[in-house]
């Protein structure tokens, strides 16, 4: 990828120290809660943040729509994950034909078998579509009650409400979501330019671009995969504020921590809920060691965050409770699911559930790590050809553990290279980078029977946060590696 018009911006202007003040607000995305600039990674590219964001949004939303950089194969594009999306098509389809909330507004499909214990057939998934484009009715609905399905609610909503057709209207669904999605990411994005300035920015984007995983899931209509980052954006956006917070900072941080939450949970459910309450509280990490928090604050905020989150993942599951409590007999039917649901996605024993569910339970939490960890990253085989088997399976897919692995020795290099200056910033982005590896761990380690089976799908999470910190801290080792370079050939 080329980018031109590069150029050098002014050096950062030196500041004298000051003391930090109590209850400071921050004015600036360049200065720390003493008034002293943050070190940023100059030279700075030559646009703004502005122009940053309308490039990454441009970048990202062309990648999930269209596939335009061609970083998965097409067939896995088109077809990825449409028997989850098709639920949603199924709710709108039942919610034209009887309500938006008839069956509780679960999701579901048109079956007469029950989708929890038959999963629905390919054959079953081209008549959820082909239902919905043709304005026809279901005389079944069997609904799908692992997760409230506030998505089909919205879509089923728009779909009531725009005078268009079926198709126009489908299309149109993937453009919000494949926007939604670009945004939510470029707001990432954004959070890096102002922290490190433009080249790293440049890195991130470019991870996220060439992420073969966000590629396939970012329009799909099931996994509004804009939803797993709103609880870090909303951290992120609070801390950046609000470095040294007043006492109030904690009740407002703590009901932003509910609703983006909520909102997450209701979208699109309990999916990889562990790991994006550890990505939430990334920034935490990041801004703590920065502004070297006392135990107090950590305590504070550690408090606010658990209480926020606990509180409204409870609210949804009650309402989880009353929706399948609508769907069959009573609340109870929906409490009875969700501990069914969370025992066969985790550690229950293997004689309490139906042999299909055997071999997940009792496969080795270390084997299902390590499966994750050999998974790809990258494809260069999409665009290179290369007859050669090891090279085409070793060397041109770049794969998970080799970035583990590059971005150990990067944090090194960059540890080394650290001037006084930049050395406090510098190891709170290392330190912040190796915290965010437990977001993916948290989910392959606790719902290790659920990531046993979906390897289809859940290397994702490889990309919720740590491939986005990971390539900062990489990006940021050769800039400075390169400024030494420079100054020594000068």
């Amino acid at each position: 990828m080329k980018l031109k018009h590069l150029s050098q911006s002014k050096p950062v202007r030196k500041v004298s120290k000051c003391k930090a003040k109590t209850n400071f607000t921050r004015k600036s995305t360049s200065e720390c809660a003493c008034g002293i600039p943050n070190q940023r990674y100059e030279a700075r590219v030559g646009f703004t943040g502005g122009k940053i964001w309308i490039i990454s949004i441009g970048l990202l939303s062309l990648g999930f729509l269209f596939n335009l950089w061609h970083v998965a194969e097409q067939e896995w594009f088109d077809t990825h994950q449409r028997d989850t999306e098709s639920l949603i098509i199924g709710r709108m389809v039942k919610s034209r034909q009887d309500g938006i909330f008839s069956v509780g507004g679960l999701t579901g499909a048109g079956i007469t078998t029950n989708i929890q214990q038959d999963w629905i057939s390919e054959n079953q998934i081209d008549n959820q579509y082909a239902t919905y484009l043709n304005r026809g009715t279901f005389d079944e609905f069997s609904p799908y009650m692992s997760q409230t399905g506030g998505q089909g609610i919205i879509f089923s909503l728009f779909d009531r409400l725009i005078p268009l057709s079926p198709q126009i209207k489908l299309w149109s669904f993937y453009v919000l979501t494949a926007l939604l999605s670009a945004i939510v990411l470029t707001a990432i994005v954004g959070w890096f330019y102002d922290e490190f300035g433009g080249w790293v920015a440049i890195f991130v984007l470019c991870s996220a671009v060439l992420s073969q995983w966000l590629t396939v899931f970012g329009k799909n209509l099931w996994w509004s995969l804009w939803a797993f980052y709103l609880p870090m954006i909303v951290v992120m956006c609070l801390l950046k504020r609000h470095r040294v917070p007043a006492n109030h900072q904690f009740i407002k941080f703590g009901i932003l921590i509910f609703i983006s939450v909520f909102i997450k949970c209701f979208i699109n459910g309990y999916e990889y809920i562990t790991t994006t309450l550890v990505m939430m509280v990334t920034p935490c990490i990041y801004y703590g060691i920065l502004d070297k928090w006392n135990r107090l604050q950590c305590l504070k905020w550690s408090l606010a965050a658990v209480i926020g989150s606990g509180v409204a993942i409870f609210f949804s599951i009650i309402i989880l409770c009353f929706q399948i409590g609508a769907a069959k007999n009573g609340f109870m039917d929906g409490v009875e699911h969700v501990i069914w649901s969370f025992g066969k996605r985790t550690y229950a024993e293997p004689q309490d559930y139906p042999a299909v569910y055997a071999a997940s339970l009792e496969a080795g939490t270390i084997g299902v790590v390590i499966t994750y960890m050999n998974g790809i990253f990258f494809d260069l085989n999409n665009y290179l050809s290369q007859a050669n088997s090891f090279i085409s399976n070793f060397l041109l897919k770049i794969r998970y553990v080799y970035l583990i692995v590059l971005f150990l020795v990067t944090s090194i290099l960059l540890f080394i290279r650290s001037t006084a200056k930049q050395r406090q910033q510098n190891i709170a982005l290392i330190w912040t980078m190796w915290f965010s590896i437990l977001a993916p761990l948290s989910w392959y380690v606790i719902f290790k029977s659920h990531s046993y089976i979906h390897t289809h799908m859940s290397f994702l999470l490889w990309q919720m946060p740590f491939t986005f910190f990971g390539f900062a801290v990489f990006g940021a080792a050769v800039l400075v590696w390169t400024k030494k370079i420079e100054s020594q050939q000068g």
